[in-house]
């Protein structure tokens, strides 16, 4: 049986841990099929979690308890083209890996942990999103397009970090593409492309999942590992 690892620091209180359980199930229902789901507190990912699972969730919750660990599992994910959905820290989370080690920015450094860090590539949002639903615009033609079969869309927020503005030019240099964005442009969905299933979102799309409509992010997720 195919495994997803749900990556990230287990609260059985969070109101974004259990709407992603309930959203995985909800898709696999869907779908008719069943899945390993495993999640793995950040401290114990390591080389025989990341080898045995299909894919990867990276799940809110942000900040984690090992920084290290989380961004060697995003990293294991997008070179050896393992599906991974990274929401809300998930996505925070694969925008650091990738400007550490695909723009070459080592020191990029995350405001959740370190407020004076050097190339601060996450910083703290000038307006909190927390508990917001607000309008998306998704870019015709990529991954989230075809699995929203929509071009805006609503999603629920849940974070005060985010993409800093002063670094956008920088991320655009490199190989990410950025395929959602709010009313004022500022990004909200990654993808890679030539990878069966890189996704990240700030928002948490787990949490408009339901029973009779599944998120299709989440049931894109599973596909690709499926697929796999």
């Amino acid at each position: 049986m195919q495994r997803l690892s749900i990556l990230g620091d287990y609260d059985p209180s969070s109101e974004t841990h259990a709407a992603t359980d309930a959203a995985i199930a909800n898709s696999l229902t869907s779908m008719g099929i069943d899945m390993e789901i495993t999640w793995v507190m950040t401290p114990e990912i390591n080389k025989d979690v990341l080898e045995v699972s299909d894919g990867f969730l990276v799940a809110p919750g942000s900040p984690y308890r090992d920084l290290g660990k989380v961004l060697s599992a995003i990293q294991f994910a997008r070179e050896n083209r393992v599906p991974a959905l990274g929401t809300c820290g998930g996505f925070q989370h694969m925008i650091l890996e990738y400007a550490r080690n695909l723009l070459g920015f080592g020191s990029a450094s995350h405001g959740e942990y370190t407020p004076e860090g050097s190339d601060l590539f996450i910083s703290q949002l000038a307006c909190s999103l927390r508990g917001r639903v607000m309008d998306l615009s998704i870019q015709p033609g990529s991954m989230a397009h075809k699995l929203y079969q929509e071009s805006r869309v609503k999603e629920r927020y849940y974070c005060s970090f985010g993409m800093n503005p002063d670094y956008i030019n920088e991320v655009k240099t490199g190989p990410m593409q950025f395929t959602g964005s709010d009313s004022e442009g500022e990004i909200r969905i990654l993808e890679l492309p030539d990878h069966p299933f890189f996704l990240g979102t700030l928002f948490v799309p787990q949490a408009s999942s339901t029973p009779e409509q599944p998120h299709p992010l989440v049931t894109g997720l599973l596909r690709a590992i499926e697929k796999s």
